[in-house]
Protein backbone atom coordinates (compact mmCIF):
# COMPACT_ATOMS: atom_id res chain seq x y z
CA UNK A 1 0.00 0.00 0.00
CA UNK A 2 1.11 3.46 -0.75
CA UNK A 3 2.55 5.66 1.64
CA UNK A 4 1.65 9.46 2.18
CA UNK A 5 3.13 12.62 2.93
CA UNK A 6 1.51 15.31 3.64
CA UNK A 7 3.21 18.78 1.88
CA UNK A 8 3.12 20.58 4.97
CA UNK A 9 4.26 24.00 2.82
CA UNK A 10 1.09 23.46 1.08
CA UNK A 11 -1.06 21.63 3.52
CA UNK A 12 -3.07 22.66 6.90
CA UNK A 13 -2.19 26.32 6.40
CA UNK A 14 -5.21 27.08 8.87
CA UNK A 15 -2.57 26.94 11.69
CA UNK A 16 0.83 27.64 11.21
CA UNK A 17 3.73 25.42 10.68
CA UNK A 18 4.46 23.95 13.97
CA UNK A 19 1.19 22.96 14.24
CA UNK A 20 0.79 21.13 10.96
CA UNK A 21 2.53 18.51 12.01
CA UNK A 22 -0.18 17.39 14.71
CA UNK A 23 -2.87 17.93 11.94
CA UNK A 24 -0.80 15.64 9.75
CA UNK A 25 -1.14 13.08 11.70
CA UNK A 26 -4.32 13.33 13.08
CA UNK A 27 -5.31 13.48 9.58
CA UNK A 28 -3.80 9.83 8.72
CA UNK A 29 -0.39 11.10 7.03
CA UNK A 30 2.21 8.60 8.49
CA UNK A 31 4.99 10.79 6.44
CA UNK A 32 5.71 14.64 5.86
CA UNK A 33 7.70 16.74 3.42
CA UNK A 34 7.54 20.50 3.09
CA UNK A 35 10.09 23.44 0.87
CA UNK A 36 12.31 24.05 3.77
CA UNK A 37 12.76 23.69 7.17
CA UNK A 38 14.87 26.52 7.74
CA UNK A 39 12.87 29.31 10.08
CA UNK A 40 12.38 26.53 12.80
CA UNK A 41 15.21 24.77 14.50
CA UNK A 42 15.79 21.56 13.98
CA UNK A 43 15.29 20.66 17.32
CA UNK A 44 11.81 21.72 17.19
CA UNK A 45 11.25 20.29 13.95
CA UNK A 46 12.50 16.84 15.23
CA UNK A 47 10.61 17.14 18.55
CA UNK A 48 7.34 17.35 16.40
CA UNK A 49 8.21 14.38 14.16
CA UNK A 50 8.99 12.43 17.26
CA UNK A 51 5.60 13.29 19.40
CA UNK A 52 3.85 12.43 16.50
CA UNK A 53 5.53 9.29 14.81
CA UNK A 54 6.09 11.13 11.67
CA UNK A 55 8.93 10.38 9.16
CA UNK A 56 10.74 13.28 7.42
CA UNK A 57 10.15 12.30 3.58
CA UNK A 58 11.69 15.29 2.11
CA UNK A 59 12.83 18.71 2.11
CA UNK A 60 14.63 21.14 -0.33
CA UNK A 61 18.12 22.89 0.05
CA UNK A 62 17.89 26.27 0.69
CA UNK A 63 17.37 28.49 -2.88
CA UNK A 64 18.14 31.47 -2.28
CA UNK A 65 15.92 34.62 -2.13
CA UNK A 66 12.60 32.80 -2.68
CA UNK A 67 10.63 36.07 -2.03
CA UNK A 68 12.55 37.80 -4.86
CA UNK A 69 11.66 34.84 -7.22
CA UNK A 70 15.02 32.50 -6.78
CA UNK A 71 14.21 28.98 -7.17
CA UNK A 72 17.83 27.51 -5.95
CA UNK A 73 21.56 27.78 -8.00
CA UNK A 74 22.68 24.46 -8.51
CA UNK A 75 22.56 25.69 -12.12
CA UNK A 76 24.29 29.12 -11.68
CA UNK A 77 28.02 29.89 -12.46
CA UNK A 78 29.32 31.61 -9.86
CA UNK A 79 27.51 30.63 -6.93
CA UNK A 80 28.87 27.23 -5.80
CA UNK A 81 30.49 28.69 -2.63
CA UNK A 82 26.50 29.21 -1.60
CA UNK A 83 25.29 25.96 -3.30
CA UNK A 84 28.28 24.66 -1.34
CA UNK A 85 26.92 26.00 2.21
CA UNK A 86 23.61 25.10 1.38
CA UNK A 87 24.82 21.66 1.38
CA UNK A 88 25.77 21.93 4.89
CA UNK A 89 22.80 23.98 5.97
CA UNK A 90 20.28 20.78 4.70
CA UNK A 91 23.07 17.96 6.29
CA UNK A 92 22.37 19.81 9.49
CA UNK A 93 18.41 19.67 9.08
CA UNK A 94 18.47 15.90 7.78
CA UNK A 95 20.57 14.02 10.32
CA UNK A 96 18.24 16.34 13.04
CA UNK A 97 14.97 14.99 11.31
CA UNK A 98 16.31 11.91 10.41
CA UNK A 99 15.46 12.62 6.56
CA UNK A 100 16.79 10.02 3.77
CA UNK A 101 16.37 12.52 1.11
CA UNK A 102 17.09 15.86 0.00
CA UNK A 103 15.89 17.94 -3.39
CA UNK A 104 18.80 20.43 -4.94
CA UNK A 105 16.93 23.51 -6.79
CA UNK A 106 18.07 23.82 -10.07
CA UNK A 107 17.58 27.80 -10.22
CA UNK A 108 16.40 29.27 -12.84
CA UNK A 109 18.03 30.00 -16.71
CA UNK A 110 20.64 32.98 -16.40
CA UNK A 111 20.94 34.77 -19.97
CA UNK A 112 24.59 35.82 -18.92
CA UNK A 113 25.42 32.04 -19.53
CA UNK A 114 25.23 29.63 -22.17
CA UNK A 115 22.56 26.74 -21.48
CA UNK A 116 25.85 24.45 -21.87
CA UNK A 117 27.65 26.69 -19.03
CA UNK A 118 24.64 26.29 -16.57
CA UNK A 119 24.28 22.29 -17.30
CA UNK A 120 28.22 21.68 -16.54
CA UNK A 121 27.43 24.04 -13.44
CA UNK A 122 24.62 21.78 -12.76
CA UNK A 123 26.06 18.74 -12.91
CA UNK A 124 29.47 19.65 -10.95
CA UNK A 125 27.00 20.86 -7.87
CA UNK A 126 24.83 17.78 -7.98
CA UNK A 127 27.97 16.10 -7.93
CA UNK A 128 29.60 17.82 -4.80
CA UNK A 129 26.36 17.44 -2.90
CA UNK A 130 26.01 13.83 -3.96
CA UNK A 131 29.36 13.12 -2.35
CA UNK A 132 28.83 15.07 1.13
CA UNK A 133 25.55 13.32 1.52
CA UNK A 134 26.74 10.02 0.58
CA UNK A 135 28.45 9.77 3.55
CA UNK A 136 25.34 9.72 5.88
CA UNK A 137 23.64 7.29 3.63
CA UNK A 138 21.31 10.25 1.66
CA UNK A 139 20.37 10.94 -1.84
CA UNK A 140 19.99 14.25 -3.75
CA UNK A 141 16.92 14.45 -6.08
CA UNK A 142 16.46 16.64 -9.26
CA UNK A 143 13.17 17.70 -10.20
CA UNK A 144 12.22 18.72 -13.19
CA UNK A 145 9.04 21.66 -12.79
CA UNK A 146 6.29 22.57 -15.51
CA UNK A 147 7.28 25.82 -17.36
CA UNK A 148 3.80 27.14 -16.73
CA UNK A 149 4.08 27.25 -12.98
CA UNK A 150 8.16 28.15 -13.00
CA UNK A 151 8.61 29.81 -16.05
CA UNK A 152 12.51 29.92 -17.23
CA UNK A 153 13.27 27.42 -14.70
CA UNK A 154 16.64 25.20 -15.87
CA UNK A 155 15.09 21.67 -15.66
CA UNK A 156 11.67 21.28 -17.09
CA UNK A 157 11.50 17.39 -18.50
CA UNK A 158 11.41 13.92 -17.26
CA UNK A 159 13.62 12.91 -20.32
CA UNK A 160 15.94 16.02 -19.63
CA UNK A 161 16.38 14.66 -15.91
CA UNK A 162 17.00 11.27 -17.48
CA UNK A 163 19.96 12.07 -19.64
CA UNK A 164 21.33 14.23 -16.96
CA UNK A 165 21.97 11.17 -14.67
CA UNK A 166 24.58 9.32 -16.25
CA UNK A 167 26.65 12.88 -16.49
CA UNK A 168 26.50 13.30 -12.87
CA UNK A 169 26.99 9.24 -12.42
CA UNK A 170 26.31 9.44 -8.74
CA UNK A 171 24.73 6.18 -6.63
CA UNK A 172 23.02 8.39 -5.10
CA UNK A 173 21.18 10.74 -7.32
CA UNK A 174 17.65 10.13 -8.06
CA UNK A 175 14.88 11.95 -10.06
CA UNK A 176 11.94 13.19 -7.84
CA UNK A 177 9.24 12.21 -10.04
CA UNK A 178 6.22 15.40 -9.52
CA UNK A 179 3.44 13.86 -11.37
CA UNK A 180 1.60 17.03 -11.75
CA UNK A 181 4.67 18.64 -13.79
CA UNK A 182 5.30 15.46 -15.54
CA UNK A 183 1.42 15.60 -16.96
CA UNK A 184 1.86 19.06 -17.64
CA UNK A 185 5.10 18.90 -19.99
CA UNK A 186 4.80 15.71 -21.08
CA UNK A 187 1.96 13.06 -19.94
CA UNK A 188 1.71 8.93 -20.64
CA UNK A 189 2.62 9.03 -16.92
CA UNK A 190 2.25 5.09 -16.39
CA UNK A 191 4.82 4.74 -19.41
CA UNK A 192 7.07 7.75 -17.79
CA UNK A 193 7.11 5.66 -14.96
CA UNK A 194 7.91 2.33 -16.27
CA UNK A 195 10.54 3.86 -18.29
CA UNK A 196 12.25 5.66 -15.29
CA UNK A 197 11.60 2.62 -13.08
CA UNK A 198 14.73 2.68 -10.90
CA UNK A 199 15.21 6.16 -11.20
CA UNK A 200 13.27 7.63 -9.05
CA UNK A 201 12.90 7.71 -5.38
CA UNK A 202 9.97 10.26 -4.50
CA UNK A 203 6.68 10.87 -6.28
CA UNK A 204 4.66 13.54 -5.63
CA UNK A 205 1.06 14.27 -6.87
CA UNK A 206 -1.37 17.00 -7.43
CA UNK A 207 -4.27 16.92 -9.49
CA UNK A 208 -3.80 18.35 -13.11
CA UNK A 209 -4.62 21.50 -13.99
CA UNK A 210 -5.65 23.29 -10.91
CA UNK A 211 -3.12 21.73 -8.51
CA UNK A 212 -5.99 20.66 -5.79
CA UNK A 213 -6.61 17.37 -4.27
CA UNK A 214 -6.39 14.20 -6.59
CA UNK A 215 -9.53 13.06 -6.69
CA UNK A 216 -10.76 15.95 -9.43
CA UNK A 217 -8.96 16.72 -12.30
CA UNK A 218 -7.77 14.91 -15.26
CA UNK A 219 -5.16 12.78 -13.80
CA UNK A 220 -6.92 9.02 -12.44
CA UNK A 221 -4.86 8.76 -9.59
CA UNK A 222 -6.74 6.34 -7.67
CA UNK A 223 -5.69 3.78 -10.92
CA UNK A 224 -2.29 5.01 -10.73
CA UNK A 225 -1.77 4.43 -7.08
CA UNK A 226 -2.90 0.48 -7.91
CA UNK A 227 -0.53 0.31 -11.08
CA UNK A 228 2.27 1.17 -8.30
CA UNK A 229 1.05 -1.06 -6.11
CA UNK A 230 1.33 -3.50 -8.75
CA UNK A 231 4.64 -2.27 -9.33
CA UNK A 232 6.00 -2.53 -5.98
CA UNK A 233 6.55 0.91 -5.36
CA UNK A 234 8.05 1.54 -1.84
CA UNK A 235 8.29 4.97 -1.63
CA UNK A 236 6.70 8.53 -0.73
CA UNK A 237 3.82 9.87 -2.26
CA UNK A 238 3.76 13.56 -1.66
CA UNK A 239 1.12 14.89 -1.27
CA UNK A 240 2.41 19.05 -2.56
CA UNK A 241 -1.37 20.45 -3.51
CA UNK A 242 -2.98 23.43 -2.88
CA UNK A 243 -6.44 22.20 -1.08
CA UNK A 244 -9.31 23.72 -2.36
CA UNK A 245 -10.93 24.35 1.54
CA UNK A 246 -9.99 23.60 4.81
CA UNK A 247 -7.32 20.69 4.43
CA UNK A 248 -9.36 17.86 6.27
CA UNK A 249 -12.30 18.61 4.77
CA UNK A 250 -10.79 17.38 1.41
CA UNK A 251 -9.19 13.81 2.68
CA UNK A 252 -11.70 11.70 1.01
CA UNK A 253 -9.25 10.62 -1.01
CA UNK A 254 -6.87 9.69 1.61
CA UNK A 255 -9.14 7.41 3.47
CA UNK A 256 -10.83 5.79 0.04
CA UNK A 257 -6.80 4.92 -0.72
CA UNK A 258 -5.72 3.77 2.59
CA UNK A 259 -9.16 1.41 2.98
Amino acid sequence: MAKFAANLSMMFNEVAFIQRFERAANAGFSGVEYLFPYEETAEAIAAELAKYNLTQALFNMPAGDWVAGERGMASIPGREDEFAQGVQTALKYAKALGCKQIHAMAGKLDVRFTPEQQQACFIKNIQYAADIMAEHGIRILIEPINTRDMPGYFLTTQKQAEALLPEIARENVFIQLDLYHCQIMEGDLLKTIERLWGKFSHIQIASVPYRHEPDSGEVNYPWIFNQLDEMGYQGWLGCEYHPVGRTEDGLGWLKQAQS
